[in-house]
């Protein structure tokens, strides 16, 4: 069975965004925890641009359903977390 390369490919992407964007999370954890409070490391890697869109509903007559908000907050760690995680898939291809 030959499956499509660029739907693999998407896909691909898709998994290296969402595990980079979980492990900037908890990079940018780690470093709330360990990081002093006032230092100019601190503000330059915890500083960050959230958007948000929501909620959403949708009401259909034998379903009802709302999503949202849903929030992307981006810091520097993130994007260090979305590299690191594209360099890792990248050595396994």
């Amino acid at each position: 069975m030959l499956v499509d390369s660029a739907r693999r490919g998407v896909i691909r992407f898709a998994w290296t965004l969402v595990l980079g964007l979980f492990l900037g999370g908890l990079l940018t954890k780690l470093m709330e925890l360990t990081l002093p409070e006032g230092t100019a490391s601190r503000e330059f890697l915890l500083t960050s641009v959230q958007a948000s869109v929501g909620p959403l509903s949708v009401d259909l007559v034998a379903v009802a359903f709302s999503l949202g908000p849903v929030t992307l907050a981006l810091n520097f760690l993130t994007l260090v977390g979305i590299a690191i995680v594209a360099l890792v898939v990248r050595s396994w291809i």
